[in-house]
């Protein structure tokens, strides 16, 4: 959004990618504009699980909505409840232990 000039700009450069397109806002005044320019997918950052069921009662179906930002394995029930389409967790990826793993190919001559 930044690059682009702002929420409007943004949703204005991706109009016929072809592909669903998924702009994170961090303000309900963001959040209010990429739905009144048509928003179809959003990404609402680092809320709590009230503010989640606020936002998301807000939209109220006018878009797909994905959580993320803080949510652990701990709080991610919380998060699911609040009317979600997706959540993600990135602790499932950055707390995984590293594994080295190699594939050798031995082909018969």
């Amino acid at each position: 959004m930044a690059a682009a000039g702002g929420v409007r700009e943004a949703l204005e450069r991706t109009r016929g990618a072809g592909v669903p397109v998924e702009i994170e806002v961090h303000t309900r005044e963001e959040l209010d504009q990429a739905l009144a320019w048509g928003a179809t997918h959003l990404l609402l950052d680092n809320l709590t699980p009230a503010e989640a069921r606020q936002w998301i009662a807000h939209i109220g179906g006018r878009a797909k909505v994905e959580l993320s930002g803080g949510i652990t394995l701990e709080n991610i029930r919380s998060y699911a409840e609040s009317g979600a389409d997706f959540v993600s967790s990135g602790a499932l990826t950055h707390s995984a232990k590293a594994v080295d793993i190699n594939f050798r190919l031995e082909l018969d001559s």
